[in-house]
């Protein structure tokens, strides 16, 4: 590999991604690309000014052509969504958006792993591979990790433990249709509904009674409230985007919860959603499909019939 990422889209997700990648990744050369000139390069030239105290990362402003040799492609650009607009006209915009430069990116970039972070994620990673006709495990939707990590932030607190500790996924569609497996979740090895039991008597950690569903509402609701704060959330979903780059830089195989094109998992297919992948350095190696409880079932069903839902009601 080049250790070469491209990422398309200057706002505060695409600049930050860009900045944590300098701070902690393996990446070499960052190309960061945006329509607004002005705003990326004053991006580009922030972030390397910080390089001689982090790492010796080459970053500077390209146009498509300089996506080429990338291992790595991440796709931010987009619009959010606005007051009174519906989810069927957001997805169109940006849908419109993808359509317009994903045959410009492939043309450079053919071998290239793509990351589709842009809402609806799940609908534009979709269209994404439909447009481009690129084989599959080429194509990662972010998808449901930044609920999982909001969601293991949430029960780390709940169980005073150290977050990594704290194995539990949100599947489905990265929206409101989401949902946690509690049926895998669990704590060091421990399943969570086993954990206070398995500590002694005497211990002082404290433990904080929940109700699941607090919990997911914790985490459908946690990037409303963080929006409502301070206008716009881009550093949960920048350390989930290169937690992924770095998986796929390790060389070791690695387990996430992202966005993929299912065919026949669960019994569902031509729809992308979020459930276990194992990714290698080609990208998407396999999915996994863990058993289920039949309620997480029919919750995974249900997500796959909302995001179809919206997929045939844009066009591309």
């Amino acid at each position: 590999m080049n250790n070469k990422v491209t990422i398309i889209g200057a706002g505060s997700v695409g600049a930050t991604i860009a900045y944590t990648l300098v701070v902690n990744s393996p990446v070499s050369e960052i190309v960061l690309i945006d329509v607004n000139q002005e705003k990326v390069l004053g991006e580009v030239l922030d972030i390397k000014q910080a390089t001689p105290f982090l790492s010796p990362t080459k970053v500077y402003v390209g146009d498509y052509k300089d996506a080429v040799d990338s291992d790595i492609v991440v796709i931010t650009c987009g619009v959010a969504r606005q007051p009174g607009q519906s989810r069927i006209d957001l997805a169109q915009t940006n849908v419109d958006v993808i359509v317009e430069l994903a045959p410009k990116l492939v043309k450079y970039a053919p071998n290239a792993i793509y990351i589709i972070v842009s809402n609806p994620v799940d609908v534009l990673t979709y269209v994404f591979g439909k447009v481009t006709g690129l084989p599959k495990r080429q194509i990662i939707g972010s998808g449901t990790i930044l609920d999982t990590i909001r969601l293991r932030t949430r029960l780390s607190e709940l169980y005073s433990i150290n977050q990594k500790q704290v194995h539990a996924y949100v599947l489905g569609e990265h929206g409101d249709t989401s949902f946690v497996a509690w049926s895998m979740a669990d704590i060091t090895g421990i399943p969570i509904t086993e954990y206070g039991a398995a500590l002694t008597n005497n211990t002082d950690l404290p433990l904080t009674p929940y109700k699941r569903e607090d919990v997911e509402e914790y985490v459908r609701k946690s990037g409303g409230k963080i929006i409502a704060g301070k206008g716009a959330t881009y550093y949960g979903i920048a350390a989930s985007v290169c937690y992924i780059i770095k998986g796929l830089y390790s060389g070791a195989d690695t387990v996430m919860t992202v966005s993929t094109l299912l065919d026949g998992e669960y019994g569902i297919s031509d729809v992308c959603l979020s459930t276990l992948c194992v990714l290698s350095d080609s990208g998407i190696l396999t999915t996994l499909t863990p058993r289920l409880s039949e309620d997480e079932l029919t919750k995974l069903h249900n997500s796959a019939a909302v995001l179809k839902g919206v997929i045939e009601k844009v066009k591309f």
